[in-house]
């Protein structure tokens, strides 16, 4: 099983160094930027509030999330972590958690929770069924969807890009069915154009969030509705892939067809300053950091159940503009996250604290 240890001195006698110890079942490739990016806030998140933190990849396998956490489970008391942080990409989620219950491993999801009712209904509330389950944190991701989608809608409409009908005519690129995360987005992109009145959405397909599959996809979607111009995508990689048709057909992204982005990965970065995307959001991928504080002030007796509750769903969204971008490059753009002090957004280390803001726009101040 490959795995990458960002942040692991002392590890194996945490109690010595650490105030707690926690492990992240990071669903994503261990060279995949957002969740390179989720990790490395994580790390300096964990750095900083002086947090034993290990980091596992299941590398896009879904099943192997599940045998990390079996692995997990199956260590000897003194190895366990005090808490492992995961989330329900493809739905994985309960399973993780039955099988961190029955060790009485306590955990925590962030990024992406519980969203369908028939899940909902089989693992009911945090602390309950699974009394180890200790809650949830996630980004606002309907938002993302909305943002990304309004912006895109705007842009097309100065840029006067109707179709004979004249309406606008966008089609969606989609992550996948089962992540909540996806869903949202999807559901936040449709609120806009309900809101906009005069776009339609020829077609909303699913690209597995990886540039090659988007970019097959986009090639035959262009040729099923030539008069589409907005290419709205769930995130970074399939909108590259989607531009990547077009600039195939001939096309200008920015110029002839307007696409839409979320993430902050250097590519996203630098497309939104040359305008070939029109709409980014990101921001999200500090969610995992933001869980470890959380989880450090719950180990400090601050429990967030009772300030804040049990499932968080918190906006942490920036539509980036230009300058915007070319700030975040500038100060993260090496994937660094040392310079925060994520101290002060304890409420432990920082009493005056009523309720936690974990928007990432107050980190490009």
């Amino acid at each position: 099983m490959r795995h990458v240890v960002l942040w692991l001195t002392g590890w194996l006698c945490p109690q010595l160094v650490f105030a707690m110890s926690v492990v992240f079942i990071n669903p994503g490739k261990s060279d995949e930027v957002y969740w390179v990016s989720a990790a490395r806030a994580m790390e300096a998140a964990a750095k900083s509030l002086g947090v034993s933190l290990q980091v596992m990849y299941a590398e896009r396998d879904h099943p192997k999330a599940i045998e990390i956490a079996r692995t997990i489970a199956a260590r000897t008391p003194a190895l366990r972590p005090d808490y492992v942080v995961f989330t329900n990409d493809y739905g994985t989620g309960p399973e993780i958690m039955r099988v961190l219950d029955e060790a009485r491993i306590k955990h925590f999801m962030a990024f992406s929770g519980i969203f369908e009712s028939a899940v909902r209904q089989k693992v009911g509330l945090p602390r309950q069924q699974y009394s180890a389950w200790l809650g949830s944190l996630e980004p606002k991701a309907e938002e993302a969807g909305y943002l990304t989608a309004r912006e895109l809608i705007q842009v097309a409409r100065r840029a006067k890009a109707f179709g004979s009908d004249g309406r606008l005519h966008m089609l969606a690129v989609s992550g996948d069915r089962s992540t909540p995360t996806s869903v949202r987005r999807s559901e936040g992109m449709r609120r806009a154009i309900a809101e906009a009145g005069d776009v339609v959405l020829d077609q909303e397909i699913h690209g597995a969030w990886g540039r090659e599959k988007a970019a097959e996809q986009a090639a035959w979607l262009y040729q099923r509705h030539p008069e589409a111009r907005l290419i709205w995508a769930g995130n970074d990689l399939m909108a590259f892939g989607a531009m990547q048709s077009w600039r195939a057909r001939g096309g200008k992204p920015g110029k002839d067809a307007w696409f839409s982005a979320i993430n902050t990965s250097s590519e996203a970065m630098t497309a939104i300053q040359s305008g070939e995307l029109s709409a980014l959001a990101g921001g999200h991928f500090i969610a995992g950091a933001w869980a470890l504080v959380m989880l450090y002030d719950y180990h400090h007796g601050r429990d967030f159940a009772q300030e804040e509750g049990l499932e968080l769903n918190q906006s942490m969204f920036v539509l980036f503009s230009p300058t915007q971008a070319a700030r975040f490059q500038k100060r993260f753009g090496n994937l660094d996250f040392h310079s925060i002090d994520f101290r002060r957004f304890s409420k432990v280390l920082s009493p005056q604290i009523k309720r936690y803001d974990f928007s990432f726009s107050q980190l490009l101040n």
